[in-house]
């Protein structure tokens, strides 16, 4: 096999590493009534089958991303497929709320050393040509939404004809699968003499965890409840905590400068305020399609398809041509306005609405500016940092999508609650509460592009691009 073959075949694992990771976020959402029938799951509790996955991935990506950067990106990436085959398995087999909850974290933390060393791998791979990488981002990013509707549809598909435990079991055929390709595809990444920072971990792992279980519950038990403040307040404590036990060691887990890097830190906002506005959008815009429209499982899973073969085209296709001729800059600001737009024309949902009219041309709208603005975020936010700090920026960047969508669906969660959407069989009252979720949406999104605009500098044209042709206009 040619190098460059290889190569394109390495990326190809990539892609697929992805696709898994987020596939596993949203494959249980069909499932989930199966399994509170079969395990016990109280209303409440349910939602952990979701939340135990992210909030583990969420919590544990920048202990993901060092540990990648200190002992090798590939040893890492095969570490993190054996961690997920474990908890897919135990997932599946579970025959108790305590231990699924337990096997969907341990999904998490496979996941959190997949998704920085993954991210590491293709800059090792194509970091030298910014055209090449362009490219290489462009078919990474599109397999994280092709995973997300992926899952929906197979969940489907499997939940109906199966049964819910194969949701997890279809990790392990997969898991095996790049344990045993890694080695003969991928770069090894080397290992780097250096301390790990325990401390550091521990507390932005209980941070993050603590920050994203207190926002999620706090629609269920009040915003202004002692619990949700007592969360919050611990949460703060560890971040703080955190950012101390950084600023002191010498060897941190996150280096704080690393946050003065230019456009690094204005790019990961970006990526969080993606986050934020998306994944909201895409869980109820299934809720729309289901509760509203009276789609079942399978037919929502396939109406969400038309939105995501355009993402995915758009990314492979639009996306790299239009960064190579505006530059990144232009196409974040327009991406993020452009979702913005289709968040605004999604709310204008009717409770006796059809497929045609309220949801496919909006959704397209928005899907095509979440294509433009996803992948020159993420090209900025890894090729600002160092080389040797490739795994830390990978993960930096996964947490900031990570926590904006947990934070994202949470905050919509509370605005839907406020709004009707806690009165299951009145559909005005549900369409006035997930149009107010996409309203939500739709401002976050609006000041993203706004922040973008301000915040990200315009880089210096690379000698590779000047080449290029000059920009026509009309």
């Amino acid at each position: 096999m040619s190098h460059g073959t290889k190569r394109w075949w390495a990326l190809g694992l990539i892609a697929l590493a992805q696709f898994i990771v987020i596939m596993d976020t949203s494959i249980i959402g069909v499932a989930l009534p199966r399994m509170q029938t079969d395990l016990g799951f109280s209303p409440e509790n349910l939602s952990w089958v979701f939340n135990a996955y992210v909030v583990a991935f969420g919590g544990l990506l920048l202990l993901g991303g060092r540990l990648s950067d200190l002992f090798g990106a590939r040893r890492m990436f095969t570490a993190g497929w054996l961690i997920l085959l474990v908890g897919s398995a135990a997932a599946g087999l579970a025959d108790s709320v305590a231990v699924e909850l337990a096997a969907r974290a341990v999904q998490g933390a496979g996941a959190a050393l997949i998704a920085p060393s993954a991210l590491t791998l293709l800059m090792m791979l194509f970091g030298a040509e910014p055209r090449e990488l362009t490219r290489a981002l462009a078919l990474y990013g599109a397999a994280a939404p092709a995973g997300g509707t992926a899952g929906v549809f197979l969940g489907g598909v499997i939940t109906e004809y199966v049964s819910w435990p194969w949701v997890f079991y279809i990790n392990i055929p997969i898991a095996l699968l790049a344990v045993l390709a890694a080695p003969a595809l991928m770069p090894a990444g080397g290992a780097r003499r250096g301390s790990l920072d325990v401390a550091g971990a521990l507390t932005v792992t209980a941070g993050l965890g603590a920050a994203v279980y207190a926002i999620v519950r706090a629609p269920e038990v009040g915003w202004t409840s002692a619990q949700t403040w007592l969360a919050l307040a611990g949460a703060v404590a560890a971040l703080v905590a955190f950012v101390a036990i950084q600023a002191a060691r010498r060897e941190p887990l996150m280096r704080l400068s690393i946050f003065r890097t230019p456009n690094l830190a204005a790019a990961n906002v970006t990526q969080l305020l993606l986050g934020a506005a998306w994944i909201p959008m895409w869980f109820y815009l299934n809720l729309y399609l289901q509760q509203v429209l009276g789609y079942s499982a399978f037919p929502s899973g396939a109406a969400l398809l038309p939105m995501t073969v355009l993402i995915m085209v758009a990314m492979i296709t639009l996306a790299p041509r239009a960064i190579n001729r505006f530059g990144p800059k232009p196409m974040v600001v327009t991406g993020l306005a452009v979702l913005a737009a289709g968040l605004g024309w999604l709310a204008l949902i009717r409770p006796d609405g059809t497929f045609v009219a309220d949801v496919l041309p909006a959704s397209l709208v928005a899907a095509l500016g979440m294509s433009l603005a996803f992948i020159p975020s993420l090209g900025t936010a890894i090729s600002s940092a160092r080389p040797e700090e490739g795994g830390l920026a990978s993960g930096i960047v996964n947490t900031s999508y990570q926590v904006g969508s947990a934070l994202g669906l949470a905050a919509m969660t509370a605005v839907t609650a406020s709004s009707g959407a806690d009165q299951l069989g009145d559909l005005p009252a549900l369409t006035n509460g997930y149009s107010a979720a996409f309203i939500g949406a739709g401002v976050v999104a609006a000041a993203g592009a706004v922040i973008a605009a301000i915040t990200l500098r315009t880089a210096a044209p690379r000698p590779e691009t000047t080449t290029a042709e000059p920009a026509r206009v009309g």
